[in-house]
């Protein structure tokens, strides 16, 4: 975790001709991103933040497309956080009555694996932005790691105010995604959160999103509707469901209505 950490700020110290290297424009794969805020194309006002995007497909391509300032460690980590996703699975999908994790609902739950190494700059004047606006993450789990710096904020629902979550070091911070509230037919709650932007401190984070391939089709588990449980959520392609995030600016999770079935 150390280590990780110690790689993400190795990586935005690099010389801007280096990390440019890494842009949408530039990228030798699709599956290394270097940018900064949400979608700029969306968005009115840009985020406070610059990211690195490392999307897992196989140990060959990590190996030769990672940024060399960071590779060996973001490689190892990633190892070792999806192992740990599959434990906290097994126990999260015991109570929707799937009593094992089999090689087809592994996939389907965890069938890929991206990792961001977020840095939020210094901001001359934090009040009149964010770092990360309001939003759910589409994924099935998030496995966040912060620095000691904080200014991350969740709110359980509408009825509470943003809550602060101090950062406690040696510990990672565990989130449900929108897929898993759309798998769960709602039995677990994917949480919104945001990021506000530093005044006088650099901050990093490192999120793994654990995810669904594009591929699969996602909706509540037949195990959990085998009692008679009404569906809250449709099947929807993944792909689809992701493109719908990315296609507007942070909006909390009224990304979910996207799947939810309405009421007649």
């Amino acid at each position: 975790m150390e280590n990780v950490k110690d790689a993400t700020y190795r990586f935005f110290e690099l010389a801007a001709e280096e990390k440019v290297k890494y842009s949408k424009e530039n990228s030798a794969t699709k599956h290394v991103r270097y940018g900064s805020s949400f979608s700029l194309d969306a968005e009115k006002a840009s985020e406070w933040k610059d990211y690195l995007s490392l999307f897992y497909v196989s140990e060959d391509e990590a190996l030769a497309t990672w940024p060399h300032a960071c590779r060996d460690e973001a490689f190892e980590y990633m190892k070792k956080t999806k192992a740990l996703a599959k434990q906290v699975l097994n126990v999260l999908t015991k109570k929707l009555n799937v009593n094992e994790i089999d090689k087809t609902k592994e996939t389907l739950l965890m069938g890929s694996i991206k990792m961001n190494f977020n840095y939020y700059p210094i901001c001359p004047s934090p009040d009149l932005t964010v770092g990360v606006g309001r939003h759910s993450d589409f994924s099935t789990l998030t496995i966040l790691l912060q620095d000691k710096t904080g200014g991350l904020y969740i709110r359980p629902d509408n009825r509470h105010g943003w809550i602060h979550v101090s950062p406690i070091h040696g510990a990672l911070m565990i989130n449900i995604g929108d897929a898993l509230q759309i798998m769960s037919n709602g039995r677990y709650k994917s949480i919104e959160h945001r990021v506000t932007a530093h005044g006088s401190k650099n901050r990093i984070s490192v999120p793994v999103f654990v995810n669904p391939r594009l591929s699969d089709v996602i909706g509540p588990l037949p195990q959990i509707l085998a009692s008679g449980e009404k569906a809250k959520y449709k099947n929807v392609l993944y792909s689809d469901y992701v493109k719908h995030f990315y296609w507007k600016p942070h909006d909390g999770k009224l990304t979910l209505q996207y799947a939810k079935i309405t009421p007649n």
